[in-house]
């Protein structure tokens, strides 16, 4: 099908290329032959002329004869001044005078193609009347000659025609080259978009070595093809993240419920030695792991969805004074520097702040740093721990969802694995950053917001 359009648009230029000449060719040749049977007219009249010119010096010399011989032309006529003839060509002998409309009075010679004369019915002729200035007055000569024909002569218009023929012909026959030539890449990209799987393999057509429009449509199509394999690498890097974070949904979701399944199955078949308020106590604490692992997805659902948020100037060192206020099992020393104000949603970075102190204390020996500054148009929020600290190869790893790592970082009992990459996704919808950096004990996590006086 391709092919056959190609040919098929090939074959609709050429013949429109042809056309245009062949028309051009019509109007040329037009032109030609009537300037041709313009010349050969002029020739022909004074071909005819010079033979009547022999007549008139017999009159000049007073030796007119009444009947004169042809020449080569079709008739002759003397007129005296009296306008009758007065000698002819036998073809003439005894017919009055043929015509009066030539030589016009301020003509001395005269010609003219004049149609339907008394000798020559439904015919025209070319007529040249010589006028001869004699004593008694003035006499005319009449010679009579066929017409040149609108195509002068077979030869001339066999010549057009053929002229016509071969140029029709090479337009043809070069038209269909160049676009032959100029559709070859285009046949060659499209063959090569054909072979594109969707796999993405060689997802790159060939670009001509020419400098014009195909080049061009050569490029875009790979930058077109560059973004969809781009597009196509990023969203089967998103399935993947998704079929991970399913399994690892499923597992931390299952492992409350399961346990809680035995919980009770173990009191209904030993109810009699069993302990209801500690097992109660037990399934609410499994109920509460799974009620916070269920708000932290639906917290990142919104999160991925982009849902709007109220966005407000915010004291980012009043809000750290807040949610540090209340006690913890491990000394939170908090160190903030003047006023930090910044444009944010307060629940938002509430829940940011809450997840990175509930992460240090559980990892914490003793002491968690919290500290509030503004830096280079950025505001600084750093909270560093005394635990064991992360290794620099790790340090991305624990803002995926429900990663694990090795034992002296695990997530223990008190954790979802969410809340770390709940604090980035939050850090990033506030366009900031949230990262692990060097310290020297402990884990430092920095968070970086557009101060306020910047995003104005």
């Amino acid at each position: 099908m391709r092919a056959r359009l190609r040919r098929s648009l090939r074959t609709r230029l050429a013949l429109l290329a042809s056309i245009a000449m062949l028309l051009l060719n019509v109007v040329l040749s037009a032109f030609v032959l009537y300037i041709t049977r313009d010349e050969a007219s002029d020739i022909q009249s004074l071909e005819e002329s010079s033979k009547a010119m022999r007549v008139l010096l017999l009159v000049k010399r007073n030796q007119l004869p009444q009947v004169l011989e042809p020449g080569g032309l079709e008739g002759m006529q003397v007129v005296d001044p009296a306008g009758r003839p007065v000698a002819w060509t036998p073809n003439l002998a005894g017919l009055p005078r043929q015509t009066t409309a030539i030589p016009r009075p301020d003509q001395a010679n005269d010609d003219a193609e004049l149609c339907d004369l008394p000798a020559f019915p439904g015919k025209c002729e070319l007529v040249v009347a010589l006028r001869a200035f004699q004593p008694d007055g003035t006499w005319v000569i009449y010679g009579f000659g066929p017409t040149v024909p609108w195509y002068v002569s077979p030869q001339v218009i066999i010549f057009l025609i053929g002229m016509t023929a071969g140029l029709v012909a090479t337009t043809w026959f070069g038209v269909s080259r160049v676009v032959d030539r100029t559709l070859a890449p285009v046949s060659r990209i499209t063959t090569k978009l054909a072979e594109i799987t969707a796999d993405g393999g060689g997802m790159r057509v060939p670009v001509p070595e020419s400098d014009d429009e195909v080049r061009a449509l050569a490029e875009t199509a790979n930058q077109t093809l560059e973004r969809l394999e781009s597009a196509m690498e990023q969203q089967e890097l998103a399935m993947e993240r998704q079929r991970r974070f399913a399994a690892d949904a499923s597992h931390d979701l299952r492992s409350p419920i399961t346990a809680m399944r035995a919980q009770v199955e173990g009191a209904m078949l030993h109810h009699e030695d069993t302990d209801w308020q500690e097992m109660c106590t037990e399934v609410l604490a499994s109920l509460d792991r799974l009620h916070a692992i269920v708000a932290d997805l639906l917290t990142l659902t919104k999160l991925d969805a982009g849902a709007p948020s109220r966005r407000e100037p915010l004291d980012l060192c009043e809000l750290v004074a807040t949610e540090t206020a209340r006690p913890r099992a491990k000394d939170v020393v908090t160190s903030p520097h003047g006023s930090v104000v910044i444009m944010g949603d307060r629940l938002q970075l509430a829940r940011l702040l809450t997840n990175l102190l509930d992460n240090a204390e559980r990892h914490a020996e003793t002491q968690i740093i919290v500290t509030v500054r503004q830096e280079g148009g950025k505001a600084v929020l750093e909270v560093l721990d005394d635990g064991a600290g992360i290794a620099p190869d790790q340090r991305e790893m624990v803002f995926q969802r429900f990663t694990r790592l090795d034992d002296s970082r695990s997530r223990d009992a008190g954790g979802t694995g969410l809340g770390l990459p709940i604090a980035r996704e939050i850090a990033i919808a506030h366009h900031g950053t949230l990262t692990i950096e060097d310290s020297d004990s402990g884990a430092r996590f920095v968070l970086r917001l557009p101060a306020a006086s910047e995003q104005a």
